[in-house]
């Protein structure tokens, strides 16, 4: 195990640490303007939503390490109060990426990505057309965590317009995790893409369950069942009769051996494809 203390480490070097571990982090593709009015664009991973009543997002403009000054989304927002979160998705990332090349103070970053600015309905920044999702937000407090280069800026936005792209929603107006294919920045220049990786997890919150402390020890101490596995066995919240796993079992096309490991290697199958009633099954069933 490689262990340090911040202190004994350059600041970029903490910046990269920090980023490489934390991810995948969503993007606030913060829309402002100056106190004439001028544009500007940028993103920001140090970025989440906070709170639903009121409905509260939360992202990070970190002073400059070479220089340790402020960033003009910064300056922006101190100066005029308001801000548009737009969300990145796959279609729109190359753009959002060059958006984030550090241009003169002054120029428009909509014109440089070629993203299509639109007028927000209550507040004075533009919105990005091509965002899946765009929240038009009222800065509620900016909070300076250090005087140094790196040092965060949490900037408190409380959103006061959502508008949201009615392709990516499905028939509830509900969004569309896969069609919305959002993307998230990992470290130094990797992102990653939500859509070729999306798997779902029921919430623990839905059901009671038993908890791997539950779980028969000769399955619990498995060389076979991973963490993960016995996480996805532990959350079951009653587990099937003896009836259910002899005639499942029965009804199965492959023998089952009395041999664990054989027996854990089958029901790892059936983890794999979320079928975990059916797992159980294999582990409870009587040979």
């Amino acid at each position: 195990m490689f262990s340090v203390t911040p202190d004994e480490l350059k600041t970029v070097q903490v910046h990269a640490y920090l980023l490489g571990a934390v991810a995948p982090r969503p993007i606030a593709f913060a829309s402002t303007v100056d106190v004439e009015g001028t544009p500007n664009l940028s993103p920001f991973s140090f970025f989440n939503v906070f709170s639903a009543k009121p409905p509260i997002l939360i992202f990070s403009p970190a002073r400059r390490v070479r220089d340790n000054s402020e960033k003009h989304t910064l300056k922006n927002i101190k100066a005029v109060g308001e801000v548009v979160i737009n969300i990145v998705n796959y279609e729109i990332v190359q753009q959002m990426s060059l958006s984030s090349t550090e241009y003169p103070e002054g120029v428009n970053e909509f014109v440089k990505s070629g993203l299509t600015p639109v007028a927000s309905d209550l507040i004075r920044p533009f919105r990005v057309a091509e965002s899946p999702a765009q929240f038009e937000c009222l800065v509620k407090d900016v909070i300076a965590v250090g005087k140094e280069g790196g040092a965060g800026n949490l900037v408190i936005c409380e959103v006061v317009k959502i508008h949201l792209q009615e392709k990516y929603l499905d028939e509830n107006r509900q969004i569309d995790h896969r069609k919305i294919d959002l993307v998230a920045r990992m470290g130094a220049n990797w992102y990653c893409r939500a859509s070729e990786g999306m798997f779902e997890i029921p919430k623990p919150l839905s059901t009671l369950g038993i908890g791997v402390d539950q779980i028969p020890e000769n399955i619990r101490k498995s060389k076979i069942l991973s963490g993960n596995d016995l996480g996805m066995l532990g959350n079951v919240d009653t587990l099937p009769t003896q009836i259910e796993s002899s005639e499942f079992v029965s009804n199965l096309k492959v023998e089952i051996v009395s041999n664990p490991e054989s027996r854990h290697l089958l029901a790892k199958e059936f983890l794999s494809r979320n079928e975990v009633q059916n797992a159980w099954k294999i582990l409870l069933a009587n040979t």
